[in-house]
Formats: C-alpha cells, structure tokens, sequence
C-alpha cells in the first residue's frame, strides 16, 4: 500500500473512535486573531488532576502564543476559595474570563456578578447561562458510549456499584443520567442502594477504602460493575479490585488519566473502559473562542464540543496516538 494511502486509511481509523464534536479547531491555528495587549483570566476550580492541568497549560500557552497575558487563579477544589476568586476576578478587570468546572449552584451567583460588570466570560465544563461559550466534552455521546460498553461486558444483567458524589457539576449529571437512561432497557441490570459518594480531596483512597468494604460484603459473582462519572474513584475502585483478586469486576468511568490508561493495558486489568477526554485540547480551544470574540465574532455557539474517545484494552495504542500521550 502506497505511504499517502497508508496514512489515509490510519487517520480514518482514528477518527472512527472519536465521540462528538471536533478534534481540531475548526479555522486552524493562524486563522485565529491575536490577543495582543489582552489579559485574560484563567479560573481554575483546581489543578490537582490530570484534566485539571492538562486544561490549565494549555489555556496559559495558548494565550501566550496569541500575545495575551493570562492572569492565573487555582482555587485548590474548595468552593469558598473558588468563591473568594471569582469575587477578585471582578476587581482585576480583565478583557475576559475563563471558568473551569465548579457546582453550578455555587458558582453562578459569582458569574452572574462578573458577566453584569461587562467582563466577557468563557466557561469549560460548566454551562452557565452567564457564559458567552461554554466548550466541553459532548458528555451525551460520552456516558451513553460509556453506559453501553458497562452493558455490553455485563451481557445485561448483574449489579453495579455507581459513584455519584458530584451530582451538582453538570458533566457529571450528564453522564449519570445517560446511565440511568440506558438501564432502563436492561431491568436485570441494577444499581446497587445506597450510591456511593466520591470525595475530594483523597478520592482515590476513599474510593479504595468503599470498595474494599463492599467486596467482603459482596461475594464473587454478585457485582458486574464498578462506574464513576470521572476516573479518578474508578482508579481507586480498580486497585481495590487489584488487591483483592476481584477479577470478575470491571470498573467504568471518564477522563483518560494516565494511571487509568496504564491499567487498561495491563493483563487481566479490572478497567471495563475509559472514555479518554481531550482537556489540553478544550482549554486551547476555548482560548482561541475568547480571541474571536474580543476580535469582534459575536456568532459563537453556545457550547462548543471537543471530541472524546471510548477507550478499552483493544484500542488502547491508538487512543494514546490520537491524543498525543
């Protein structure tokens, strides 16, 4: 096969693992208009988990590489920090801002507050009525190719322990509700009562500390599953499995953390799937929609969506290739 052919053939079958939404800008890089002499604020709920990072520097790069001056703000997951810094965002008069995350009910108040004193504002992963753009995830096409995977490898039927701590953030309730939805068809397949609550900080030993404790009380046999609405209690979930040689159960959650991926590609590995997202790619893309708008495009959507990727142990290369991992 010809190289030009070859490579052809590979991008398309790439491209097939994508979920929703575009993997690129759509006007590429140079199309985009400069923030020369622009500050713009960058607000990040945290920045202790993958995502969280990954969308930070890229935000921060993509500024700079526009010529704009991003002025940095990590509330550390506390919703009285996050409070405190939206408060001072106001003050700081920035040509715009960018929220990532947060509980809505918490933050909305606060953008509310920002968007009335003129300052435009761009959000990641929080639909606020206040935000002009709000790019994330297409979190629909996301937990329903999660929720059908989970079904698929439990044939159906059996019980399953579902973290949901964070119902308030509005991707998590996406994907929640997608699994709900599904399990509908599937009256043999059922959530176990009560959910377990996911909890930050030390998630992943809480995680593992819950697991633990409900696989002594659940024998082999009795639990197909383990799901999340993010990866991070699916990591601790999947090592408690690990210790306890639970290999019948597979865990099921959201982000592609590398830890996660690791265990992916790991023998007989409790990881079901991971929908793998693209958060450098989110935090460059709301960026470059900051920079149309302060250019004076005023027709941006109301969400934009970068694509994720369905990821389990059979396409587990390629999902790191097309990411760049």
């Amino acid at each position: 096969m010809p190289s030009s052919l070859f490579t052809l053939s590979r991008l398309i079958c790439l491209g097939a693992l994508l979920l929703g939404g575009t993997a690129h800008a759509a006007d590429g890089d140079d199309a985009v208009p400069s923030l020369a002499g622009k500050r713009i604020a960058v607000s990040m709920t945290g920045t202790s988990h993958y995502f969280d990072i990954k969308a930070f520097q890229a935000q921060v790069d993509e500024i700079k590489r526009l010529g704009g001056t991003p002025i940095t703000l990590d509330a550390g997951r506390n919703d009285k920090n996050l409070v405190t810094q939206l408060q001072t965002v106001v003050t700081q008069k920035p040509d715009a801002v960018i929220q990532t995350l947060g509980t809505l009910s918490v933050i909305d108040p606060w953008l509310k507050r920002i968007s009335k004193a003129g300052i435009p504002l761009f959000t990641i992963d929080a639909p606020s009525q206040y935000s002009l753009n709000n790019t994330t995830s297409d979190n629909v096409a996301t937990g329903k190719a999660l929720a059908d995977q989970l079904i698929k490898d439990a044939g159906g039927k059996g019980k399953i322990l579902v973290f949901n701590g964070f119902y308030g953030v509005p991707v998590c309730a996406i994907r929640y509700d997608q699994l709900k939805l599904a399990l509908k068809d599937y009256p043999q397949l059922e959530i176990i009562q009560p959910e377990l609550r996911d909890v930050i900080p030390n998630t992943v030993q809480d995680a593992y500390s819950q697991v633990s404790a409900l696989l002594n009380k659940y024998p082999a046999g009795s639990v197909s599953a383990i799901w999340s609405a993010w990866d991070i209690p699916q990591l601790g979930a999947s090592k408690a499995l690990i210790d306890a040689k639970r290999t019948e159960i597979k865990t099921y959650g959201v982000d592609g953390t590398p830890e996660v991926l690791a265990l992916v590609g790991q023998a007989n590995s409790p990881v079901g799937a991971v929908v793998a997202q693209q958060p450098a790619l989110i935090g460059k893309t709301a960026v470059q929609n900051v920079a149309r708008y302060l250019a004076g495009q005023r027709d941006l959507p109301r969400e934009t969506h970068v694509a994720t990727l369905l990821t389990t142990a059979g396409n587990l290369a390629q999902v790191q290739q097309l990411r760049g991992d």
